[in-house]
């Protein structure tokens, strides 16, 4: 009996032992597969937050692409807005050029015939106020055509040493200033030059008109009380500034005309300096619309840059950009008396296609003391000098139809390889008149003629060897 309860206790402690065994297993499997799941379940929480971690580094590396495409938009918009601006100013440009030129023609001869009318009446002929009016219609054209081929680039321009400062000082002292001021009590006209400010190359003559136009359109602007104000600095320009136009890096002598005026509306700001462009009221303030197209053909041909900020009710601020020179102003030339370059009975060939040019050239020349012969085009030009030697040419560039200035000069050098000629016309200095000054011409001539000009220069030539 007592072997059997051994033998049952044995057998229980191998069960319990047995159990426990079993027990160890399955514990140990659990906390292996518990194990397991926690390190996947770390994994996929690494992975998830590598996920996220990538994702939000696609959102940051999408939303700077995003700016960046912005960024390159609005700069190509920006782009395009200056090149259809600069296009539109420069089509308008050559519009302009031809009008002017054509109308210079026909008043240059109006005026000249008109003042040889007037010499021709005597005082006290009641005829003789009627020709002083039609005189005075003929300068006030000339002026508005003047203006219209600045814009256009036609001018030739005398270029020197100039300080912006001088040209602002110089203004505050004219009758057209102390004008301005008595017509506008209620408007303070300050000036803020810097007394080390670099001067400029550029032509004295469109610069002074330049700076009257920028006053008075500014003083224009003003409604009742208000101010003026007119700045000068140098600026260095490390990295091209986009603005109202694009600005190139550079040194430059910067002129800022601001005021506190009504501002220029939205719709109105890229149109401001278009010809004849104008909100003036007729009848209480005149304005022939071209004082910011002068200013914008100044700025150009002096290879500046405008920029422009306005706010409606707020006033508004052009700020003009120059290039700055080392060089100083030289000394004022003394006026040449008359008969310095009178002519002494020389021969002279008028070559030009219009008949009121030819004439005036024709009289004036004469005046000077010159024997003339004029011809309507380069093809008779070459005729004449088959059989004529003249002393000197005096040669239209641009002449229809037929054969312009410079194949003209060509085939007379052809027939007389020394011949002296002397360009003229109504345009800018172009590619052309260059050519023919390489091929031996003298000075170049700005129709319409001022006979102390010409008069000088057909002298200097004529001494020329």
């Amino acid at each position: 009996m007592i072997k059997k309860i051994l033998t049952a206790d044995k057998n229980s402690e191998e069960n319990m032992q047995s159990k426990m065994e079993l027990m160890d297993e399955i514990i140990r499997g659990r906390t292996i597969r518990l194990e397991n799941e926690l390190k996947e379940r770390k994994k996929i929480e690494e992975d998830l937050h590598n996920s996220l971690v990538e994702l939000e580094n696609s959102k940051t590396a999408a939303l700077n692409l995003l700016e960046d495409l912005n960024r390159e938009t609005d700069e190509r918009m920006k782009l395009e807005k200056h090149l259809h601006r600069a296009e539109k100013m420069e089509a308008l440009g050559l519009l302009a050029g031809g009008v002017a030129h054509d109308l210079n023609n026909i008043l240059g001869a109006l005026s000249i015939y008109t003042e040889l009318l007037q010499n021709k009446i005597p005082e006290g002929n009641p005829l003789k106020a009627y020709v002083n009016n039609i005189l005075s219609s003929c300068k006030m054209g000339e002026e508005i055509i003047h203006d219209l081929m600045i814009f256009s680039g036609s001018v030739v321009q005398e270029y020197s040493i100039v300080n912006l400062n001088k040209v602002i000082y110089d203004f505050f002292d004219t009758p057209v200033f102390q004008k301005l001021r008595d017509l506008n009590p209620d408007i303070t006209f300050k000036k803020e030059l810097s007394p080390e400010l670099m001067n400029i190359k550029g032509s004295l003559v469109h610069l002074e008109k330049t700076v009257m136009n920028l006053i008075l359109n500014a003083a224009e602007a003003v409604s009742g009380k208000g101010e003026v104000v007119i700045t000068t600095e140098n600026r260095f320009l490390e990295t091209p500034l986009q603005s109202y136009v694009e600005i190139m890096e550079g040194e430059y002598a910067v002129l800022t005309v601001s005021d506190t005026g009504i501002g220029i509306p939205v719709n109105d700001i890229n149109k401001i300096f278009e010809p004849f462009y104008t909100k003036k009221v007729m009848g209480r303030k005149r304005g022939t619309g071209l004082g910011l197209t002068i200013v914008w053909g100044t700025v150009k041909d002096h290879n500046g840059y405008i920029d422009l900020c306005s706010e409606t009710g707020k006033g508004s601020s052009f700020t003009l950009y120059f290039p700055v020179t080392e060089d100083k102003p030289a000394e004022n030339n003394t006026k040449i008396p008359v008969e310095n370059y009178l002519g002494d009975g020389e021969l002279i060939l008028v070559v030009d296609d219009m008949a009121e040019q030819r004439d005036v050239a024709d009289r004036m020349l004469k005046m000077l003391g010159y024997m003339v012969h004029a011809v309507s085009s380069g093809e008779e030009a070459v005729e004449y000098l088959k059989t004529h030697k003249p002393d000197l040419i005096l040669l239209d560039m641009i002449m229809e139809p037929g054969i312009d200035g410079l194949e003209t000069y060509r085939r007379i050098l052809e027939i007389n390889p020394k011949q002296k000629a002397i360009i003229v016309s109504g345009f800018s200095a172009t590619d052309n008149v260059k050519k023919a000054q390489d091929l031996g011409a003298g000075s170049y001539i700005k129709k319409p003629y001022l006979i102390e000009k010409i008069g000088i220069a057909i002298r200097d030539e004529l001494k020329r060897t």
